[in-house]
């Protein structure tokens, strides 16, 4: 009786691990999927309609901060510099954060004294390439905007066309810099349904759903400023590249502008 008992335990030690191990093979990748496919989306949402997300619409917005900084270096040139040092603060803060834990879960894992590679090392090692990408996406976005401090202020001697196209140039590193940043900011969401995906593959199901909810909230822009869409820029040329710019994005379309190239 005793030895029958026993067994009967084993079994359903052995059915629930089985379980467990179901869950993770079903809901983690469901939950994965989730995530992809709303951030597919949401590249689409940024190539066609601009103006309806926020990734867009601060790329329009950093656009014309750079032409207005760049029209008079010698008065706005301060102004701008301390701007991009609050934004490399930023970058720099998350990038110690994330290398911080990122060597905290090497060290819990190499701690372990079995190193063989299960589920639940994947999980450590999932969470561990998250804080990883968020690192090295940090440092880009402060290589960027260290390069933009340096050009914001240059007054380059040359015609009104190349001039215009100097500050197409440092628009582009600013975009560059801050699409770096927003990546950082994913993978650092991208972790916490990973976080807990080691409290099991329900909550990390249910973190994903609540996350694309949330994320939906904070990507998409229900109102635009008026101004965006009917952009005029008052040169002393008749150039259009930038009017152009915002009357294309302002209807919502791709356009052929070199705008938000930078940002895909």
């Amino acid at each position: 009786m005793t030895k029958f008992l026993q067994l009967n335990l084993q079994l359903r030690e052995i059915l629930k691990m089985y379980d467990q191990e179901y869950l993770d093979f079903v809901l983690v990748p469901s939950g994965l999927v989730i995530l992809v496919i709303y951030h597919v989306w949401l590249v689409f949402a940024i190539i066609r309609r601009p103006l309806k997300t926020v990734v867009g619409l601060n790329a329009v917005i950093r656009h014309q901060w750079v032409h207005h900084m760049m029209k008079d270096p010698g008065k706005n040139g301060v102004l701008a510099i301390q701007t991009i040092r609050n934004n490399l603060m930023a970058a720099t803060l998350l990038a110690t954060i994330a290398i911080t834990l990122s060597s905290l879960i090497s060290a819990i894992v190499s701690s372990s004294s079995n190193l063989i590679f299960t589920i639940h090392t994947t999980k450590y090692l999932s969470v561990l390439i998250c804080f990883l990408v968020a690192f090295f996406c940090n440092v880009q976005t402060i290589r960027y905007f260290a390069h933009v401090s340096f050009l914001i202020n240059v007054r380059p001697s040359c015609d009104e066309l190349g001039r215009e196209e100097f500050i197409e140039y440092v628009s582009q590193q600013l975009n560059r810099g801050s699409l770096f940043w927003s990546l950082g900011l994913r993978a650092f969401y991208f972790s916490f349904p990973l976080l807990l995906w080691i409290f099991g593959a329900i909550t990390m199901l249910a973190c994903s759903c609540l996350l694309v909810i949330l994320l939906y909230f904070l990507d998409t822009a229900t109102s635009s400023p008026s101004y965006l869409h009917s952009c005029k820029v008052n040169n002393d040329t008749n150039n259009t590249d930038i009017e152009s710019t915002c009357h294309s994005m302002g209807n919502g379309e791709s356009g052929d502008s070199s705008l938000h190239r930078p940002l895909l």
